[in-house]
């Protein structure tokens, strides 16, 4: 092969990178030299000599010079967190610092149960640091993932010889032999091929190989219409060709994602950034009410006990710590971190595998998901849906995908057999084909070309035997499709000899002469059903034949004319069925479904009508394609981005800057992809989702969450499924607030205004009588209550079902706070009556024991912390739903609460008569009918709730009936 008979010239000006160009450069970050031309925008020899190399290569030392220049052909790494990096980010939190400095207080002040309490305090922020470390310890690997998509030889010229280089080698004006099976090693400028198509998938999104050609394009054109180009990290799937180097390492279109990787985000969920906040409330509250405990706390002590204030401030100084270790939810981030492990448990079932355990909630409050077409809204397997003859006019064709079950149809109804002239134009289609069709473990797929692909389904599908068909008429030789021509023809032992010619319409229809079946020949009738094709998206191909005797190989001159028309087969990736029903139910729940792809404008426009995503006012665009994106403004962009729901033939910057202008509308956002030009939006959206199957290791790597089936259908059910999270999670913070907010009650209102009592130890064998404070509760029975009680009696809400009405409502807002006031008034309202009742029974047992000893205090303190426990164990059924009756839910529709209220009925029967527990609690027996006493004052919460609930929902009723 000669590069005078494959190279085709065209005199082009050199041509600085154009505006478009350049937006794009700035958008990834890496914005091209001024200097450096648009690479497909020029002829191969205007390359060759503006990169000073020859079709022989460069010689050795020219290349060492360029790469000190230019540097190795590798994807720059980012530098990743470090281990203590990881740890400082989960200690930094204002929670975990009042825990710490309330374990330090409480050691240094009380060297005797201080210790004990400090030791059991730490262990709570060691358990939360660990499990923040071990989350993210594993996550943001996606630029490492890109250095390794480049190849690790390649075979290319230097001073005329073939030689195998390492990638890692190559520099600017390179020459490279491609041949089928190759990745590409870095970007560059075809000057030979043969033949040559490139599945660009991974960068353009694209279902089909690209038909490469050596004529230069236009400056403005996307990566996907540089058909000169090949780009690193793509590959080679048909034919071969010769290309010299343009771009390596940091300057290709991978490495510029790779930048774009760097500058993306990774944004705070809506649930984490609201704990974040309720934290720092919550740190400025006991801040503020411990040092107000302090003061009143040493006054009260001096006044009383007539005390200098050192030792005051010392006994002070164990109330505002007992404060702390009361009033903080210590056991929240353990609770939130395996809920969120249960919705993780929950979406692997459903086909969605959770990489980030905050990912889980952020799909429940996603607004918008923006979606790629090929392989997640359709099925990535082209299929051949209607056929046309001239004598037999138009039939559909049922089925999808690549499985052989359908039917031909005519107005709707199935046809029993094709007519003769539809069953010849389906032969042609299988014969002049190259590839071939086999069930693999369940699953049909091809070898070959999906385009072709589809056509032996179509045959198949009417009953052909393709594989049959081929021996009965084999081929003798064939014209394999070139660009250039815009064909393919093969002669078949068929009839004596006939020549099949399969192509594009308009290369076809020149060729022929006549029509099958007699009729007449009216290309003008034809290029309109190719139109009326075409319109809805459909890839359209042609087929013609005309008789060989006699011959036994064929030439381009065969090709020329004497051709009859034998009819048009359309195809398309169509939707998946699934994907039509979860976007309906995803419009049902008040989420937006936007397709972005790098598909044709007319194509992803009629696929998207089907999936009834096309927007609804008459005003709004149907498409946009990527280069008006690029031309237009910031202003410009939002608006564009909210108004429209279908994107075509974009860039990775496109699609990174449609994220970011749809979230600065305060939109979450879901984003889906599954190649390296995903990845950096994957990485700056809310929640990326990734492709299991069909998707790079680089889309996986920046996503939070990854399809196991690729189906968009498992997004819907993993929205449902974060929906269910968030409520459950909402559930366990409305029951785990009052607690904390009713023990921090219990000990202000102690040292507010409890007296100090004379309490007589017996130290030594002597008797000793102290005057001090009288508590309720001592700090370690606090430290019972919130990391024993609440976490068993919280995490089975984790396991309720969802709310009835969970995909029919919209998505929350995720400015509004996670603390309404709705869950405002229940928390004070619970705390209270917490408050109160464990308060009461508290004084009434000290009181009614003679002498008040230390043997009375830890009665009562027992007697106060069973109430909270009972309180705790009633409140716990009225928050399997916060809106709604027990009764309504379904008393067993979660029996692992039953568990969870078991599990606490047995420690608390511990705390109350084991005798290790009295050593380690001071705990106390207690009589059954102290025991009952306590049940029956907790189980007060459950008419008050059912009360609170009955007129919220009376409420809302009202609002409702106002508004209609």
């Amino acid at each position: 092969m000669n590069a005078s008979k494959l190279s085709i010239k065209a005199t082009v000006q050199p041509t600085v990178t154009s505006k478009a160009s350049a937006m794009e450069g700035d958008a990834s970050g890496a914005a091209a030299a001024p200097d450096r031309p648009s690479w497909h925008a020029l002829s191969a020899d205007e390359v060759m000599r503006h990169l000073e190399t020859r079709p022989e290569g460069l010689d050795n030392a020219e290349a060492v010079e360029r790469r000190k220049t230019h540097g190795t052909n590798v994807i720059p790494r980012g530098k990743g967190d470090t281990v203590l990096g990881l740890l400082w980010r989960q200690i930094h939190n204002p929670l975990i610092w009042v825990l710490i400095a309330s374990a330090v207080v409480a050691m240094a002040v009380d060297p005797t149960g201080g210790i004990k309490n400090g030791l059991v305090i730490l262990a709570v922020v060691v358990l939360n640091t660990l499990i923040g470390f071990v989350q993210e310890f594993k996550a943001g690997k996606a630029i490492e993932a890109l250095s390794r998509m480049v190849p690790e030889n390649v075979c290319a010229l230097r001073e005329g010889r073939k030689l195998t280089l390492a990638a890692a080698d190559l520099v600017p004006g390179d020459v490279v032999l491609l041949a089928s099976g190759d990745k590409v090693p870095a970007d560059m400028r075809l000057i030979q091929l043969r033949s040559l198509q490139v599945e660009e998938a991974a960068l353009t999104g694209e279902s089909v190989a690209t038909h490469k050609q050596l004529a230069p394009g236009l400056a403005e054109a996307g990566i996907g219409d540089r058909s000169c180009m090949v780009f690193g990290g793509t590959l080679v799937t048909y034919g071969t060709g010769t290309a010299v180097v343009v771009e390596t390492g940091a300057s290709t279109e991978l490495g510029r994602i790779s930048t774009m990787l760097k500058e993306t985000t990774d944004l705070q969920t809506p649930l984490t950034a609201a704990l974040a906040k309720i934290g720092w409330y919550i740190t400025v509250a006991i801040i503020v009410i411990a040092l107000a405990m302090l003061v009143l706390g040493t006054w009260r002590a001096m006044a009383e006990t007539g005390v200098s204030w050192v030792p005051a401030l010392r006994e002070s100084v164990i109330f505002a710590v007992a404060l702390a270790v009361g009033a903080i939810p210590e056991g929240l981030p353990a609770i939130v971190t395996i809920a969120l492990a249960i919705g993780v448990q929950r979406m692997a079932a459903r086909r969605a595998v959770v990489r980030k355990l905050p990912a889980v909630e952020t799909l429940g409050s996603t607004t918008v998901i923006c979606s790629d077409k090929t392989g997640t809204l359709t099925r990535n397997e082209m299929t051949v849906q209607e056929i046309w003859t001239p004598s037999s006019g138009a039939f559909a064709v049922s089925g999808v995908g690549y499985e052989p079950q359908g039917q031909l149809l005519r107005d709707g109804a199935a046809v029993a057999t094709a007519p003769a002239a539809v069953a010849d134009l389906l032969l042609a289609g299988a014969l002049c084909n190259d590839a071939s069709l086999a069930n693999e473990e369940g699953r049909w797929k091809i070898h070959g070309d999906p385009t072709e692909g589809a056509l032996i389904v179509s045959a198949a599908k009417t009953g052909l035997d393709v594989e049959k068909a081929r021996a009965q008429h084999p081929r003798l030789d064939a014209i394999p499709f070139e660009s250039e021509n815009q064909f393919m023809a093969t002669l078949q032992a068929q009839d004596e000899g006939r020549i099949l010619l399969k192509g594009a319409p308009e290369a076809v229809l020149k060729r022929c002469t006549g029509a099958a079946g007699g009729s007449e020949f009216d290309a003008a009738a034809v290029l309109r059903e190719v139109e009326a094709l075409a319109v809805k998206g459909m890839r359209v191909l042609a087929f013609a034949a005309k008789p060989a005797r006699a011959q036994t190989d064929i030439e381009m001159s065969d090709t020329q004319t004497g051709f009859t028309f034998l009819g048009l087969q359309g195809m398309i990736d169509p939707p998946r069925p699934e994907a039509v029903a979860a976007i309906k139910l995803c419009h049902q729940a008040g989420i937006t479904v936007k397709m972005i792809t790098g598909d044709h404008q007319a194509t992803a426009q009629a696929i998207a009508a089907q999936l009834g995503i096309l927007p609804t006012e008459p005003s709004a665009p149907k498409a946009i394609t990527g280069a008006q994106l690029a031309a237009m403004s910031d202003a410009q962009l939002r608006v564009a981005a909210l108004a429209c729901n279908v994107f075509a033939r974009v860039a990775p910057e496109h699609k990174l800057k449609l994220v970011r202008a749809l979230q600065s509308s305060n939109a979450v956002v879901a984003m889906t992809g599954d190649g390296v030009n995903d990845a950096p939006a994957l990485k700056q959206a809310n929640i990326g989702v990734a492709m299991g199957i069909t998707g790079t290791s680089v889309s996986k790597e920046a996503a939070g969450i990854v399809l196991a089936d690729d189906n968009f259908a498992s997004i819907a059910a993993a929205v449902e499924e974060g929906r269910r999270v968030y409520d459950n999670l909402i559930k366990s913070l409305a029951f785990v607030l009052p607690t904390n907010l009713g023990l921090a009650l219990i000990l202000m209102g102690a040292v507010a205004f409890f007296p100090f009592v004379d309490v007589t130890y017996l130290l030594d064998g002597a008797t000793q009588t102290v005057r001090e404070l009288l508590l309720p509760m001592a700090p370690a029975q606090l430290l019972w209550i919130n990391l024993v009680a609440a976490v068993a009696l919280a995490l089975p809400l984790a396991f309720e079902a969802k709310e009835p009405n969970i995909m029919s409502r919209p998505p929350r807002d995720p400015d509004a706070p996670v603390l309404s006031g709705f869950l405002i008034m229940r928390t004070f309202v619970v705390a209270i009556l917490m408050t109160a009742g464990a308060i009461g029974l508290f004084l009434y047992e000290f009181r009614a024991a003679a002498g008040g000893g230390p043997e009375a205090l830890a009665k009562a303190q027992t007697m106060a912390v069973t109430t909270v426990i009972m309180f705790q164990i009633f409140y716990l059924l009225n928050c399997r739903s916060l809106q709604n009756s027990i009764l309504s839910i379904g008393m067993f529709s979660n029996k692992t609460v039953f568990v969870g209220i078991a599990a606490i009925i047995a420690l608390q029967a511990m705390f109350i008569y084991a005798p290790f527990m009295h050593t380690i609690f001071a705990s106390a027996p207690l009589a059954p009918v102290d025991v009952l006493a306590s049940i029956l004052v907790g189980a007060a919460i459950l008419p008050v709730v059912g009360l609170e609930k009955w007129w919220h929902r009376r409420r809302a009723r009202k609002i409702v009936i106002g508004a209609s």
